[in-house]
């Protein structure tokens, strides 16, 4: 492919921008705000349910196991639906895209709080189906920003979209336990989101409009990128180094932070029991909601700090370090690690220690958020984005929170098979089954520094691509024309002597 020379892209202006998109900086800000504040209903939704976890499993009756399976199978359908969206995203408008999956989730959770006791799997499949919209939503919104911003813009625009899922997440788990305090009765928590949801679809027909797919990062003279099929996008973002390790990265980072979202409330509750400074959650009571509170707290504070520190730290080490990106991300899951067991191994004594340490890791998790979404949109060509975000969706939820929800709290069933029956027993049983979370982070923070190894020529190589002068290598791409019997040919490279 050879070694083009190019000058670095060009940088519009607020003006280049605007003659560009066709969008003022106004509204193209106004849709930035429309899609956080999607973004944080979206992750409002998932966790509400882990708000109320310990009166659904009254209600229903079941054990950790299949309490874990509630978030499973809606990560799991998620995930599967993830690339026909992108695949969707990358060809279609995509607005009209996430209008009609935000609408379908809005009915189809609105509908899950009406299901009774004895159909816990209607609860599961509504839970299942509440992914399509979820999928339609976080495969194409970052797209959109990404075709509307560049440069240190870009970053700062994804930086205030990513705060939404830590703020959402928390608001989820504040939003259940307050709801259903007040309404004495947990399905009213489930009917929040979906009137919120309404407004949303309103609001995207309204305010969003479509840019074109990498206009701002063309120079004036190159050509408009055409999309390729679809398993060519799959091809080459296999061959991109920096988009793998990165995701599997980011896989550690789901796979903490889907078993603490599920689980986080219900180990702080069995902690205060065993301490004695709560009474136990008893058939027919209405268990207590104050940890589910604190955590959601916690967690809004946590994302706001984290992906604000981290965003900034890579912004300030960019100038000096091309690789400061992946290098952050890997001291943040690096860091996180040694405090979430810290955390786990100081229930037992200190109620307070544990919220401390927890507070220091999920700030440190939280530090990935922003800047995995800036690696994804840096080192993959725009017509190819929707694409690698569901790739990415897909392998993260694959081998992070898809299944690390259900594993908790499979290991923590198991470990009480062989246990007395008693709350310290099911306190210790998930404490230890928890600790899984610590490894993993340890092992998505050596990925992220493979990542630093080739995130320079990846991103150049995107580069390039967007201003026209690289091309990929296809099967016919090593091969040239030569004259051979009175007209010209093509032969491998290979086979001609130079």
């Amino acid at each position: 492919m050879g070694n083009p020379k190019s000058e670095d892209p060009e940088v519009p202006d607020r003006e280049g921008l605007q003659r560009i998109t066709g969008l003022s900086s106004g509204r193209s800000a106004l849709i930035v705000a429309v899609l956080c504040y999607i973004n944080l209903l979206n992750y409002m939704d998932r966790f509400t349910v882990a708000g109320v976890l310990p009166d659904i499993e009254q209600f229903f009756d079941i054990g950790d196991s299949s309490s874990g399976l509630i978030q499973t199978v809606f990560i799991s359908s998620y995930m599967v639906l993830a690339p026909v969206f992108g695949y969707l995203g990358d060809r279609y408008n995509r607005k009209y895209l996430m209008c009609g999956g935000i609408a379908f989730w809005s009915l189809v959770t609105l509908g899950s709080s009406f299901i009774p006791r004895e159909r816990f799997w209607l609860l599961l499949l509504t839970r299942g189906l509440v992914g399509v919209g979820e999928a339609s939503y976080s495969t194409i919104a970052p797209t959109l920003i990404a075709d509307l911003f560049v440069a240190d813009q870009r970053s700062r625009m994804l930086s205030v979209f990513y705060f939404a899922i830590p703020v959402g997440s928390g608001l989820g788990y504040i939003a259940g336990s307050k709801v259903k305090d007040v309404a004495g009765d947990w399905h009213w928590a489930l009917r929040v989101t979906p009137g919120l949801g309404v407004l949303a679809v309103v609001l995207l027909f309204l305010v969003v409009r479509e840019p074109p797919r990498g206009a701002v990062e063309r120079h004036s003279h190159s050509p408009p990128l055409n999309p390729t099929s679809w398993w060519e996008d799959l091809r080459a973002l296999a061959r991109n180094p920096s988009f793998i390790l990165s995701s599997l990265g980011f896989t550690a980072v789901a796979f903490v932070t889907g078993s603490l979202a599920l689980w986080a409330p219900a180990f702080l509750l069995r902690s205060r029991v065993v301490l004695g400074e709560t009474p136990p959650c008893l058939p027919g009571d209405s268990c207590s909601s104050s940890d589910s509170l604190i955590f959601g707290l916690i967690t809004c504070l946590t994302g706001v700090l984290g992906v604000g520190l981290g965003v900034e730290i890579s912004r300030r080490l960019r100038r000096s370090n091309p690789r400061a990106d992946p290098l952050v991300c890997a001291a943040g899951l690096l860091g996180s690690s040694p405090f979430l067991f810290l955390s786990l191994a100081c229930a037992r004594g200190s109620i307070v220690a544990t919220y401390i340490f927890i507070f220091i890791g999920e700030t440190l998790l939280s530090m990935n958020w922003a800047i995995v979404a800036d690696i994804l949109l840096y080192v993959v060509i725009p017509t190819r984005r929707s694409t690698a975000e569901a790739f990415q969706i897909v392998l993260s939820h694959l081998l992070g929170d898809a299944g690390s929800p259900y594993l908790i709290g499979l290991i923590s069933d198991r470990l009480r098979q062989g246990w007395p029956p008693s709350f310290l027993s099911e306190f210790r049983a998930l404490q230890f089954s928890l600790m899984l979370c610590a490894f993993m982070g340890a092992l998505g923070g050596a990925a992220f520094l493979g990542a630093a190894i080739f995130i320079e020529g990846d991103r150049r190589r995107a580069q390039l691509h967007v201003q026209g002068l690289l091309h990929e290598a296809g099967p016919a791409d090593d091969r040239i024309v030569v004259p051979q019997r009175g007209r010209s040919t093509r032969v491998p490279v290979s086979s001609v002597l130079i």
